[in-house]
């Protein structure tokens, strides 16, 4: 009965701790170092949150930056669905969507070579949520946002660049561009102009 009763003492005390204490005084630091991150790092455009730093999103117009390719939940980008297609390299139904989203973006950006085109642009990440592509990727995408707004080259690129991340520290993983952030800054240089704030 005395280990009993030890057992549940235990039981109760490393509940209490690990249940209750632990998750609340992580959820206080957090909130108080990390505001932002631990909210979400959600964006906020025209005291509207639009969305998260942190998930990916569809753009389809040619309007704007098109993002990483998902494969998290039907139409993507879900992050309840969080996850990659689990397909290998040699798989036929993987062989062809890349291939047709190389077609896709090559018909969208018709300068593009395709040997040039990133692999991160027709491929979906691990989590299908990436919010970022590679500069690269971004650099093909430029004529063809200008066109569309009717702006110079030199200025969407210049976008690109202060929407672009670099490595962390200088040396480690590898710079990229935040789709959501970049097409926020476009709508924004439009707004500027007096231009209005289209739909995705």
């Amino acid at each position: 009965m005395r280990n009993f009763i030890t057992a549940l003492a235990v039981t109760a005390l490393l509940t209490v701790l690990t249940g209750i204490v632990y998750p609340l005084a992580v959820w206080g630091i957090a909130q108080t170092i990390f505001p932002t991150q631990a909210g979400g790092s959600l964006v906020v455009a025209g005291n509207q949150v639009v969305g998260s730093s942190l998930i990916g999103q569809n753009f389809s117009s040619a309007r704007y930056f098109q993002s990483r390719p998902s494969a998290a939940g039907d139409k993507g980008y879900d992050a309840a669905n969080s996850s990659g297609s689990n397909l290998g390299p040699t798989n036929k139904a993987l062989i062809d969507a890349v291939k047709l989203r190389l077609k896709n973006f090559i018909e969208s950006n018709p300068a593009s070579n395709p040997r040039q085109v990133p692999v991160d642009i027709v491929t979906a990440s691990g989590s299908g949520l990436d919010p970022e592509i590679s500069p690269a990727a971004a650099g093909l995408q430029v004529a063809r946002v200008a066109h569309a707004r009717g702006i110079s080259e030199d200025h969407v690129r210049q976008l690109v660049a202060e929407n672009t991340r670099p490595r962390f520290a200088g040396i480690f993983g590898e710079p990229g561009v935040n789709v959501l952030l970049l097409n926020l800054a476009l709508d924004r240089a439009a707004g500027s102009r007096g231009g209005t704030t289209p739909g995705t």
